[in-house]
C-alpha cells in the first residue's frame, strides 16, 4: 500500500528519507474519541513502496467530534515512532503487510 503523496510531509531520520501523513478525516472511532488518531510512514525513494508503518498514537484525532483538546503530531514524534518501529523489526523496503506499531498507552477513551 503506497501513501497518497498529497498532503504527505517528509521526514529524514537517520540518514533515511520517509514521508508521512495523518488522515485528515478522522474514522468515525476517531471522530467519537474511542480510538486514538493514526498516521502513516512509509520510505520516500525507491521505484516500489515497501511496507507501510502505521502507528497507534496516543491522543484523539484533531477535528474529532467532541472537542476534546489534542496537542499536534509534531516531526519529532514521528521520527520517535520510526526508530521504535525499525528497533522492533520494521523494514520499510520489504514488501508485505502493514506494520502496527502501538503508542497509546495512556489514551483514555470517551465518553
Amino acid at each position: 500500500m503506497a501513501l497518497n503523496k498529497k498532503g504527505s510531509r517528509r521526514i529524514t531520520v537517520d540518514g533515511i528519507e520517509y514521508r508521512w501523513r495523518i488522515r485528515r478525516k478522522p474514522s468515525y472511532m476517531q471522530g467519537l474519541c474511542w480510538t486514538p488518531m493514526t498516521y502513516a510512514v512509509e520510505a520516500a525513494g525507491g521505484s516500489r513502496p515497501g511496507t507501510t508503518l502505521i502507528v497507534t498514537s496516543g491522543q484523539a484525532h484533531p477535528s474529532n467530534w467532541v472537542g476534546v483538546e489534542t496537542e499536534p503530531i509534531r516531526p519529532a514524534h514521528v521520527a520517535a515512532g520510526i526508530r521504535a518501529a525499525r528497533d522492533q523489526g520494521w523494514d520499510p523496503t520489504r514488501v508485505g503487510s502493514p506494520f502496527q506499531l502501538d503508542r497509546s498507552a495512556g489514551f483514555i477513551a470517551q465518553s
